[in-house]
């Protein structure tokens, strides 16, 4: 195996050292790592491109099943063996499935790193599926589904995001009870086959690490999986403008989404400084005019929303019924002014959040091993702190202020839940969900 690491060294004002590589295999397989020799632990994050987004429409939530199967025993153990190898490890373990990927995580003390990942490539390549067991993995799908129903913040952001982006990129990994309810042991096989590949799959690791030797390994566990055309799900249109679900409640649930830039975009961080003004914290304008002014909500909070090629701010609150109107007036009133700009002051205390954040990331092995996997599927390269430090000293009230102007919020969707709909202002059109 020829191995072409590629070594970064970097010293940036927030007084961070950083050793980044990466290593493409022959197969597709993305290998990113950064060195943290200060730590005593390792963390990696696996991510294959079967996300929900490649459900076939009448099975959606077999991503999600999937991943429920996988981990039901692979290799030669069985589901029981499979949880205490890892507890054996040490391995603080996670599994979820996103929009565009199935990922796998953990955190462990770093020496136990190699063994953590050759379980996962049991996991990932040679599960076993166990028939005996499919039940008992729709009932804990089924159940994600009833919890759901019982989170309506989580519900009413769901839908927000489903009728915002359309299908299939506004889809939830749950899927719905009537498909789940459909999902067979051959649909799980078919996905798997298909869609657990290295081509589009990003192995991240971080923490106390020796890279030629997670090179070897990675090569050893990894390097003979054989890649497949992964197939492209066909798009349906985005379902904007105003929609109401009806629930008995005393409380009513807002959801405001309208288009931004994603986070590949030069534009970014001048976006996220101006929903950073809006909702980063209790002295943003949201939590002073909705709240502490007005105190209209109990909750209220903005944030970027970022897919591959395209993003979005999704803003929430959840209010009363009687003051559910006001909170609409007041937050769509906040998104207009925030078209109008900023102020110099506002940025700093943003900017000093945002690098306090940066400083803590970097003594988390787990939180490191996820940025730096984020920043290879969406930038295909790994971000420098120094760079981040850069950027921000670089943002200014006027350069966020030119970005506003040119891009202010609109073409807002608008989802409430609760007891009855509320008025919209002119040119958000009502439509039936």
């Amino acid at each position: 195996m020829h191995v072409r690491p590629f070594l970064v060294r970097a010293s940036c004002e927030l007084n961070v050292s950083q050793s980044i590589y990466t290593h493409q295999f022959d197969n597709g397989l993305a290998l990113v790592a950064e060195s943290m020799d200060w730590l005593e632990s390792a963390a990696f994050s696996l991510l294959l491109p079967a996300g929900c987004v490649v459900d076939p429409r009448e099975k959606l939530g077999v991503s999600n099943f999937t991943c429920e199967m996988v981990q039901r025993g692979c290799g030669g153990r069985d589901s029981r063996e499979f949880v205490e190898a890892l507890e054996t490890l040490g391995v603080l373990s996670s599994a979820n499935v996103s929009n565009a990927h199935t990922s796998f995580g953990g955190a462990m003390p770093a020496d136990k790193i190699y063994d953590a990942l050759s379980i996962y490539a049991d996991v990932v390549r040679r599960p076993q599926l166990p028939t005996e067991q499919f039940e008992d993995a729709r009932l804990v799908c089924l159940q994600e589904l009833r919890a759901l129903e019982d989170e309506l913040p989580q519900q009413l952001m769901a839908e927000l995001r489903r009728l915002h982006y359309g299908d299939p990129l506004g889809r939830s990994r749950e899927g719905t009870f009537a498909s789940v309810e459909q999902i067979e042991p051959a649909d799980v096989e078919q996905f798997f086959t298909t869609h657990y590949r290295p081509n589009g799959a990003i192995l991240s690791v971080a923490g106390k690490i020796d890279w030629e030797r997670l090179v070897a390994h990675v090569g050893e566990l990894w390097g003979d999986w054989d890649a497949a055309e992964l197939p492209t799900p066909s798009e349906l249109p985005p379902q904007r403008g105003y929609h109401h679900v009806a629930q008995e409640s005393t409380q009513t649930h807002i959801g405001i989404a309208y288009p931004n830039v994603p986070s590949s975009h030069p534009d970014f961080y001048r976006a996220r400084g101006a929903i950073g003004v809006l909702s980063d914290g209790m002295s943003s304008r949201l939590f002073l005019e909705v709240r502490e002014k007005r105190g209209l909500c109990y909750s209220v909070y903005a944030s970027c929303h970022s897919l591959r090629d395209r993003g979005s701010v999704l803003c929430y609150s959840g209010t009363t019924t009687e003051r559910a109107q006001e909170t609409l007036d007041v937050i769509l009133a906040e998104l207009h002014r925030l078209g109008d700009g900023i102020e110099e002051a506002e940025l700093d205390r943003l900017k000093t959040k945002i690098k306090s954040l940066l400083i803590i990331q970097q003594e988390s092995s787990s939180s490191r091993s996820g940025a730096i996997a984020g920043d290879w599927y969406h930038l295909g390269r790994v971000r420098q702190l120094d760079e981040l430090n850069r950027i921000l000293d670089n943002l200014s009230a006027a350069s966020i202020n030119e970005y506003l102007a040119a891009n202010p919020p609109r073409d807002f969707t608008i989802v409430t839940l609760g007891e009855n709909p509320l008025e919209t202002p002119l040119g958000v059109p009502t439509a039936n969900t």
